[in-house]
Protein backbone atom coordinates (compact mmCIF):
# COMPACT_ATOMS: atom_id res chain seq x y z
CA UNK A 1 0.00 0.00 0.00
CA UNK A 2 1.32 3.45 -0.89
CA UNK A 3 2.12 6.07 1.72
CA UNK A 4 -0.07 9.18 1.44
CA UNK A 5 0.74 12.55 2.99
CA UNK A 6 -1.79 15.37 3.35
CA UNK A 7 -0.66 18.98 3.73
CA UNK A 8 -2.92 21.59 5.30
CA UNK A 9 -3.96 18.74 7.56
CA UNK A 10 -5.13 20.90 10.46
CA UNK A 11 -7.56 22.85 8.26
CA UNK A 12 -11.13 21.77 7.39
CA UNK A 13 -10.28 20.49 3.90
CA UNK A 14 -7.15 18.58 4.89
CA UNK A 15 -8.81 17.11 7.97
CA UNK A 16 -11.75 16.06 5.83
CA UNK A 17 -9.41 14.22 3.46
CA UNK A 18 -7.68 12.49 6.37
CA UNK A 19 -10.98 11.48 7.96
CA UNK A 20 -12.10 9.85 4.72
CA UNK A 21 -8.73 8.16 4.23
CA UNK A 22 -8.91 6.65 7.71
CA UNK A 23 -12.33 5.19 6.87
CA UNK A 24 -10.95 3.49 3.77
CA UNK A 25 -7.36 2.46 4.53
CA UNK A 26 -4.97 1.69 7.36
CA UNK A 27 -3.78 4.63 9.44
CA UNK A 28 -0.21 3.35 9.10
CA UNK A 29 -0.23 4.55 5.48
CA UNK A 30 -1.66 7.99 6.24
CA UNK A 31 0.66 10.89 7.02
CA UNK A 32 -0.01 14.55 7.76
CA UNK A 33 2.18 17.63 7.50
CA UNK A 34 2.10 20.00 10.47
CA UNK A 35 4.17 23.07 11.26
CA UNK A 36 4.73 22.12 14.90
CA UNK A 37 4.21 19.35 17.42
CA UNK A 38 1.52 21.45 19.09
CA UNK A 39 -0.52 21.67 15.91
CA UNK A 40 -0.03 17.94 15.37
CA UNK A 41 -1.60 16.84 18.67
CA UNK A 42 -5.11 16.25 17.31
CA UNK A 43 -3.72 14.35 14.31
CA UNK A 44 -1.73 12.03 16.54
CA UNK A 45 -4.80 11.40 18.66
CA UNK A 46 -6.64 9.94 15.67
CA UNK A 47 -3.71 7.71 14.73
CA UNK A 48 -2.17 9.65 11.86
CA UNK A 49 1.59 9.65 11.30
CA UNK A 50 2.76 13.25 11.63
CA UNK A 51 5.69 14.87 9.86
CA UNK A 52 6.85 18.35 10.77
CA UNK A 53 7.45 20.76 7.93
CA UNK A 54 6.74 24.27 6.71
CA UNK A 55 6.13 25.57 3.19
CA UNK A 56 8.77 28.24 3.90
CA UNK A 57 11.40 25.70 4.94
CA UNK A 58 12.55 23.69 1.93
CA UNK A 59 14.72 21.22 3.83
CA UNK A 60 11.93 20.46 6.29
CA UNK A 61 9.71 19.59 3.32
CA UNK A 62 12.30 17.26 1.79
CA UNK A 63 12.60 15.46 5.11
CA UNK A 64 8.83 15.30 5.57
CA UNK A 65 8.25 13.90 2.08
CA UNK A 66 10.83 11.13 2.48
CA UNK A 67 9.22 7.70 1.85
CA UNK A 68 5.95 9.34 0.73
CA UNK A 69 4.44 8.07 -2.53
CA UNK A 70 1.45 10.35 -3.02
CA UNK A 71 1.06 13.93 -1.82
CA UNK A 72 -2.20 15.83 -1.33
CA UNK A 73 -1.09 19.44 -1.70
CA UNK A 74 -3.51 21.94 -0.22
CA UNK A 75 -2.99 25.37 -1.75
CA UNK A 76 -1.57 27.93 0.64
CA UNK A 77 -3.97 30.58 1.94
CA UNK A 78 -1.30 33.32 2.02
CA UNK A 79 -1.73 34.59 -1.53
CA UNK A 80 1.33 36.86 -1.33
CA UNK A 81 3.61 33.87 -0.63
CA UNK A 82 1.79 31.23 -2.65
CA UNK A 83 4.11 31.06 -5.66
CA UNK A 84 7.35 30.77 -3.66
CA UNK A 85 5.97 28.41 -1.05
CA UNK A 86 4.26 26.10 -3.50
CA UNK A 87 7.35 26.00 -5.69
CA UNK A 88 9.12 24.75 -2.56
CA UNK A 89 6.55 21.98 -2.13
CA UNK A 90 6.79 20.73 -5.71
CA UNK A 91 10.59 20.86 -5.82
CA UNK A 92 10.92 19.19 -2.41
CA UNK A 93 8.52 16.44 -3.49
CA UNK A 94 10.59 15.81 -6.59
CA UNK A 95 13.81 15.64 -4.57
CA UNK A 96 12.26 13.30 -2.02
CA UNK A 97 10.97 10.91 -4.68
CA UNK A 98 7.22 11.53 -4.40
CA UNK A 99 5.60 9.97 -7.46
CA UNK A 100 2.18 11.67 -7.54
CA UNK A 101 0.94 15.11 -6.46
CA UNK A 102 -2.76 15.87 -6.11
CA UNK A 103 -3.13 19.67 -6.02
CA UNK A 104 -6.15 21.72 -4.93
CA UNK A 105 -6.65 24.54 -7.42
CA UNK A 106 -9.70 26.61 -8.35
CA UNK A 107 -12.54 26.62 -10.86
CA UNK A 108 -12.46 29.21 -13.64
CA UNK A 109 -13.80 29.81 -17.11
CA UNK A 110 -10.84 31.77 -18.44
CA UNK A 111 -7.25 32.50 -17.42
CA UNK A 112 -7.27 36.12 -18.49
CA UNK A 113 -4.59 38.32 -17.00
CA UNK A 114 -7.17 41.02 -16.29
CA UNK A 115 -9.32 38.80 -14.09
CA UNK A 116 -10.56 40.60 -10.96
CA UNK A 117 -8.99 37.82 -8.87
CA UNK A 118 -5.72 37.65 -10.79
CA UNK A 119 -3.74 37.96 -7.55
CA UNK A 120 -5.46 34.85 -6.21
CA UNK A 121 -5.25 33.07 -9.56
CA UNK A 122 -1.56 33.69 -10.17
CA UNK A 123 -0.28 31.23 -7.58
CA UNK A 124 -2.62 28.49 -8.74
CA UNK A 125 -1.73 28.94 -12.40
CA UNK A 126 1.98 28.96 -11.58
CA UNK A 127 1.73 25.72 -9.60
CA UNK A 128 -0.36 24.02 -12.26
CA UNK A 129 2.21 24.91 -14.91
CA UNK A 130 5.05 23.77 -12.66
CA UNK A 131 3.39 20.41 -12.07
CA UNK A 132 2.72 19.86 -15.75
CA UNK A 133 6.34 20.64 -16.63
CA UNK A 134 7.91 18.68 -13.79
CA UNK A 135 7.53 15.18 -15.16
CA UNK A 136 5.83 14.03 -11.97
CA UNK A 137 2.40 12.42 -12.16
CA UNK A 138 -0.17 15.04 -11.17
CA UNK A 139 -3.88 15.46 -10.64
CA UNK A 140 -5.20 19.02 -10.52
CA UNK A 141 -8.47 19.45 -8.66
CA UNK A 142 -10.24 22.62 -9.81
CA UNK A 143 -12.45 23.17 -6.78
CA UNK A 144 -15.66 25.12 -7.12
CA UNK A 145 -16.51 27.76 -4.53
CA UNK A 146 -17.31 26.17 -1.18
CA UNK A 147 -20.94 26.24 -0.07
CA UNK A 148 -19.49 26.99 3.38
CA UNK A 149 -18.43 30.41 2.02
CA UNK A 150 -22.04 31.52 1.52
CA UNK A 151 -22.47 32.72 5.15
CA UNK A 152 -19.12 34.53 4.87
CA UNK A 153 -20.14 36.47 1.78
CA UNK A 154 -23.70 36.98 3.01
CA UNK A 155 -22.50 38.29 6.38
CA UNK A 156 -23.23 37.37 9.99
CA UNK A 157 -26.11 39.83 10.15
CA UNK A 158 -27.94 38.62 7.03
CA UNK A 159 -30.95 37.43 9.07
CA UNK A 160 -31.24 40.69 11.00
CA UNK A 161 -30.65 43.04 8.10
CA UNK A 162 -32.67 40.83 5.74
CA UNK A 163 -30.14 41.65 3.06
CA UNK A 164 -27.41 40.05 0.97
CA UNK A 165 -25.19 42.83 -0.36
CA UNK A 166 -22.74 41.42 -2.90
CA UNK A 167 -21.51 43.07 -6.15
CA UNK A 168 -22.14 39.95 -8.24
CA UNK A 169 -24.98 41.04 -10.54
CA UNK A 170 -26.81 38.08 -12.03
CA UNK A 171 -23.66 35.96 -12.19
CA UNK A 172 -23.98 32.35 -11.14
CA UNK A 173 -21.84 30.11 -8.96
CA UNK A 174 -21.86 26.31 -8.81
CA UNK A 175 -21.34 26.12 -5.05
CA UNK A 176 -20.01 22.79 -3.80
CA UNK A 177 -19.67 21.12 -0.41
CA UNK A 178 -16.12 21.23 0.98
CA UNK A 179 -16.73 17.90 2.69
CA UNK A 180 -17.51 16.26 -0.64
CA UNK A 181 -14.41 17.79 -2.21
CA UNK A 182 -12.43 16.26 0.65
CA UNK A 183 -14.11 12.91 0.10
CA UNK A 184 -13.27 13.05 -3.60
CA UNK A 185 -9.67 13.94 -2.81
CA UNK A 186 -9.31 10.86 -0.63
CA UNK A 187 -10.82 8.63 -3.31
CA UNK A 188 -8.37 9.98 -5.89
CA UNK A 189 -5.43 9.55 -3.52
CA UNK A 190 -6.34 5.89 -3.01
CA UNK A 191 -6.97 5.12 -6.67
CA UNK A 192 -4.60 2.56 -8.15
CA UNK A 193 -6.01 2.39 -11.69
CA UNK A 194 -4.27 5.53 -12.94
CA UNK A 195 -7.50 6.98 -14.31
CA UNK A 196 -6.86 10.33 -12.62
CA UNK A 197 -3.21 10.58 -13.61
CA UNK A 198 -2.12 13.77 -15.40
CA UNK A 199 -5.63 15.15 -15.48
CA UNK A 200 -7.30 18.40 -14.44
CA UNK A 201 -10.73 17.80 -12.92
CA UNK A 202 -13.44 20.46 -12.59
CA UNK A 203 -15.21 19.61 -9.33
CA UNK A 204 -18.41 21.63 -9.01
CA UNK A 205 -21.79 21.59 -7.38
CA UNK A 206 -24.86 20.21 -9.15
CA UNK A 207 -26.38 23.56 -10.11
CA UNK A 208 -25.27 27.16 -10.72
CA UNK A 209 -27.16 29.77 -8.70
CA UNK A 210 -27.28 33.55 -8.55
CA UNK A 211 -27.14 35.37 -5.25
CA UNK A 212 -30.79 36.17 -5.84
CA UNK A 213 -31.41 32.42 -5.87
CA UNK A 214 -29.44 32.10 -2.64
CA UNK A 215 -31.54 34.83 -1.02
CA UNK A 216 -34.74 33.03 -2.05
CA UNK A 217 -33.49 29.73 -0.63
CA UNK A 218 -32.51 31.36 2.66
CA UNK A 219 -35.89 33.10 2.84
CA UNK A 220 -37.65 29.78 2.36
CA UNK A 221 -35.57 28.05 5.04
CA UNK A 222 -35.75 30.77 7.69
CA UNK A 223 -39.15 32.32 6.78
CA UNK A 224 -37.27 35.63 7.03
CA UNK A 225 -37.57 37.64 3.80
CA UNK A 226 -34.04 38.11 2.44
CA UNK A 227 -33.41 40.64 -0.31
CA UNK A 228 -30.42 40.56 -2.65
CA UNK A 229 -28.86 43.85 -3.72
CA UNK A 230 -25.93 44.05 -6.13
CA UNK A 231 -24.15 47.39 -5.76
CA UNK A 232 -21.34 48.63 -7.95
CA UNK A 233 -17.89 47.54 -6.84
CA UNK A 234 -17.13 51.11 -5.76
CA UNK A 235 -20.31 51.45 -3.71
CA UNK A 236 -19.70 48.06 -2.11
CA UNK A 237 -16.19 49.08 -1.07
CA UNK A 238 -17.45 52.35 0.40
CA UNK A 239 -20.21 50.72 2.44
CA UNK A 240 -18.04 47.83 3.64
CA UNK A 241 -15.16 50.07 4.70
CA UNK A 242 -17.54 52.38 6.57
CA UNK A 243 -18.91 49.31 8.34
CA UNK A 244 -15.42 48.50 9.59
CA UNK A 245 -14.60 45.54 7.37
CA UNK A 246 -10.79 45.32 6.94
CA UNK A 247 -9.67 46.69 3.58
CA UNK A 248 -8.01 43.44 2.51
CA UNK A 249 -11.25 41.51 2.95
CA UNK A 250 -13.25 44.24 1.25
CA UNK A 251 -11.09 44.05 -1.86
CA UNK A 252 -11.14 40.25 -1.86
CA UNK A 253 -14.94 40.06 -1.56
CA UNK A 254 -15.43 42.81 -4.13
CA UNK A 255 -13.17 41.06 -6.62
CA UNK A 256 -14.90 37.74 -6.09
CA UNK A 257 -18.18 39.52 -6.72
CA UNK A 258 -16.88 40.94 -9.98
CA UNK A 259 -15.58 37.53 -11.01
CA UNK A 260 -18.93 35.96 -10.18
CA UNK A 261 -20.67 38.61 -12.28
CA UNK A 262 -18.57 37.43 -15.23
CA UNK A 263 -19.79 33.84 -14.64
CA UNK A 264 -16.26 32.58 -14.02
CA UNK A 265 -17.63 30.17 -11.39
CA UNK A 266 -20.79 29.11 -13.21
CA UNK A 267 -19.65 25.94 -14.97
CA UNK A 268 -21.39 22.76 -13.82
CA UNK A 269 -19.90 19.32 -14.41
CA UNK A 270 -20.77 15.79 -13.30
CA UNK A 271 -17.12 15.00 -12.55
CA UNK A 272 -17.43 15.22 -8.76
CA UNK A 273 -20.49 12.97 -8.79
CA UNK A 274 -18.61 10.47 -10.95
CA UNK A 275 -15.63 10.42 -8.58
CA UNK A 276 -17.82 10.06 -5.50
CA UNK A 277 -20.17 7.50 -6.96
CA UNK A 278 -23.17 9.28 -5.45
CA UNK A 279 -25.21 12.44 -5.90
CA UNK A 280 -23.63 15.73 -4.92
CA UNK A 281 -25.30 17.65 -2.11
CA UNK A 282 -27.59 20.44 -3.29
CA UNK A 283 -27.04 23.96 -1.97
CA UNK A 284 -30.55 23.91 -0.51
CA UNK A 285 -29.59 20.95 1.68
CA UNK A 286 -26.37 22.58 2.86
CA UNK A 287 -28.07 25.89 3.64
CA UNK A 288 -30.81 24.12 5.56
CA UNK A 289 -28.11 22.59 7.76
CA UNK A 290 -26.60 26.05 8.33
CA UNK A 291 -29.74 28.16 8.73
CA UNK A 292 -32.50 25.63 9.48
CA UNK A 293 -32.51 26.21 13.24
CA UNK A 294 -32.06 29.97 13.19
Amino acid sequence: MKNILVTGATGPLGMGVITTLLSKTSAKNVYALARSEGKAARLKEIGVNVKIGDYDDYESLVNAFNEIDTLYMVSNTDVSKRITQQDNVVEAALEAGVTHIVYTSYQRKTESGDSPIRAVAAGHLNTEAKLKGSGITYTILKHGTYTEMIPVFAGNDVLTKHLIYVPAGDGKTSFVSRNELAEAGAIILLDETGKYDNRSLDLTGPKALTWGDIADIMSSITTVPIKYVSPSKEEYRKVALEAGVPAGYVDLFANFGETTKADEFATVTSTLENVLGHKVTAVETSLNMIYGNK
